[in-house]
């Protein structure tokens, strides 16, 4: 057991010890499911190598994101000093994860997250450079009114953030203080627009959650925040069905906008890792409230594009994919 998960412990103590500083003192679970067990045994085992006693909490795989996990698990997670969310299918936006964060619990959310990506993928970077590019596209949220982004293959997509603040701090990676928390792998500045501002067309041309890497374009028709056409072929038509399926209206909302400052990351058909690439920006449907805005869902879907034109009120920040700042 130990030997095949060696490897592994590169990418693992990266994360307990340079993102989250993990003390020896510190109480520390490990949550994961029976789809991610073995990939959970190498934080587990890179902490004892640290010398923290730390524990490990096992659920079912949740069948989506956004899914709350069972009441134990959420007790768990609120009792410690970090928790580390290795899982099939995200928790980032749950209430349980919110209600720990309250309670000042650092946290690393992990949904999906893969043996590449802790030996040679996103998990690898350094993150004092996420860091400071996450806060620099920060910074500069915090200080825009209008988003406009624009592609070659059709997105052309118009963004209000009149009243709203990009999270603060960003998902740089570095969850040392209490009540910290962010993805791992991590590094991009993200905001929940104004749901109704949203007006246009975005073409989803990297991947798509829950499909995966896209082999065609998926294009999203926006009117006032909701997605009212999805177009495209075989896979704009599972999204269509999986989002009827869903039974919420609210998961049509535009609830974030997200943009990739990891240099490691690679767009591979995993949006762990897929919307922290550079050279992309992401739009996610769905749940929002854990981020500031108030779209209320049983799910939250990123959709990753490839290369965009961005612009802040009119200024270049992006030109094909290339950051100005």
């Amino acid at each position: 057991m130990r030997l095949k998960t060696t490897p592994l412990m590169k990418g693992a103590m990266i994360a307990v010890r340079d993102c989250m500083g993990v003390k020896k003192e510190e109480k520390v679970v490990v949550i994961t499911d029976t789809g991610k067990i073995d990939i959970a045994k190498s934080f587990l085992f890179a902490l004892h190598a640290l010398g923290v006693d730390a524990t490990l909490s096992l659920m079912v795989p949740r069948s989506h994101h956004v899914e709350e996990p069972p009441s134990e698990i959420g007790v768990a997670m609120a009792s410690v000093d970090v928790a580390l969310l290795v899982t099939t299918t995200s928790l980032s936006h749950t209430y349980a994860r919110m209600e720990a964060t309250k309670k000042g619990v650092r946290i690393a959310s992990m949904p999906g997250i893969t043996e590449d990506m802790l030996t040679v993928g996103a998990m690898t970077a350094d993150y004092e450079k996420v860091s400071e590019l996450s806060w620099k596209l920060t910074h500069l949220l915090e200080a825009t009114d209008l988003v406009e982004i624009y592609t070659e293959k059709g997105t052309d997509v118009r963004l209000s953030l009149k009243g709203r603040k990009p999270a603060i701090p960003p998902d740089d990676g570095l969850y040392r203080e209490r009540g910290r928390w962010g993805n791992l792998p991590a590094g991009e500045a993200f905001v929940a627009p104004v749901e109704e501002s949203v007006e246009g067309i975005v073409v989803v041309d990297g991947s798509m959650s829950p499909l995966g890497l896209l082999a065609e374009p998926i294009k999203l028709t926006i009117q006032r925040g909701k997605v009212i056409k999805i177009e495209g072929g075989r896979e704009a038509e599972e999204l269509s069905r999986f989002l009827e399926e869903l039974s919420d209206p609210y998961a049509y909302w535009v609830g974030e906008l997200g943009i990739g400052t990891n240099e490691k990351a690679r767009i591979t058909g995993n949006i762990l890792e897929d919307e922290k690439a550079l050279r992309t920006v992401h739009i996610a449907l769905g749940m929002n409230v854990s981020i500031g805005g108030k779209v209320e869902s049983k799910t939250h879907n990123d959709g990753i594009i490839r290369n965009p034109t961005v612009k802040f009120d009119g200024e270049l920040i992006m030109d094909k994919g290339i950051l100005m700042v």
